[in-house]
C-alpha cells in the first residue's frame, strides 16, 4: 500500500496549517493511501534545542524512510517556515528525501509571504535530497477557517481547488500507472 508521511510544522496547536494538513490527509486516505501524521511540536523540546539524535528521531527517520512521499505544512513566520520545523529538519539524515515526492504547504497572514515556499522551504528540502518537490500550496489565513471542532472550512473556493489539485497531483505522482491490458499485443 502507498504510504505518505504528513509533517505538521506549527509550534502551536490547534493551528490553520495543522487543519490544512489534516484535510490533505483525508483526501489521501479517501484515495486509499495510508498516511502517518505527526507534529514536530510534540517532540521533546530538549531534542530540538540541543539537536539530540535520540530514539524518537530514529523512529521518525525510519517512518520517513519507508514512506513513498511527504506532505509538509507550516505557518509562515517572518517570511519563512517555523523555527521548530527547521530544528526538526536539521536532525534528519542528508539524503532522507531522495526519491520521495514532497508536497509543501504553507499558511500565512498575508499574500506578501507567497514565495516563502520557494525561497525558504524548498532549498532545505533539496538539501535533504528531495528532487521532486511539487509546486506547493500557499494559503492566506483569510481563505481558511478552523472551527472549534478542528474542522477546516474554506472561505475561498479557489484556494480549496488549488489544495485539492495539489494533493491530486501528489497522488498521481506516487501511484503507479496501471499497465494497459493487452498492451503490445
Amino acid at each position: 500500500m502507498t504510504n505518505v508521511v504528513a509533517i505538521a510544522g506549527s509550534p502551536s496547536h490547534p493551528s490553520r496549517s495543522y487543519a490544512v494538513l489534516e484535510y490533505a490527509k483525508q483526501l489521501l486516505e479517501a484515495s486509499t493511501i495510508s498516511t502517518h501524521l505527526f507534529s514536530v511540536r510534540e517532540l521533546p523540546p530538549e531534542i530540538l534545542v540541543f539537536a539530540q539524535y535520540s530514539d524518537v528521531i530514529i523512529e521518525i527517520v525510519s517512518v520517513i524512510e519507508q514512506a513513498d512521499a511527504l506532505v509538509i505544512a507550516t505557518p509562515v513566520h517572518k517570511a519563512s517556515y517555523t523555527g521548530v520545523l527547521k530544528a526538526f529538519l536539521d536532525l534528519l539524515p542528508q539524503n532522507i528525501l531522495a526519491n520521495k515526492p514532497v508536497l509543501p504547504i504553507a499558511t500565512g497572514g498575508t499574500i506578501a509571504h507567497l514565495l516563502a515556499i520557494d525561497y525558504a522551504l524548498k532549498p532545505v528540502l533539496s538539501a535533504l535530497g528531495a528532487k521532486h518537490i511539487l509546486s506547493g500550496v500557499y494559503l492566506v489565513d483569510s481563505q481558511i477557517q478552523r472551527h472549534e471542532s478542528g474542522e477546516l472550512q474554506f472561505t475561498d473556493t479557489e484556494a480549496e481547488q488549488r489544495l485539492n489539485r495539489s494533493v491530486e497531483e501528489l497522488i498521481q505522482v506516487i501511484r503507479p500507472i496501471p499497465a494497459l491490458v493487452g498492451a503490445g499485443q
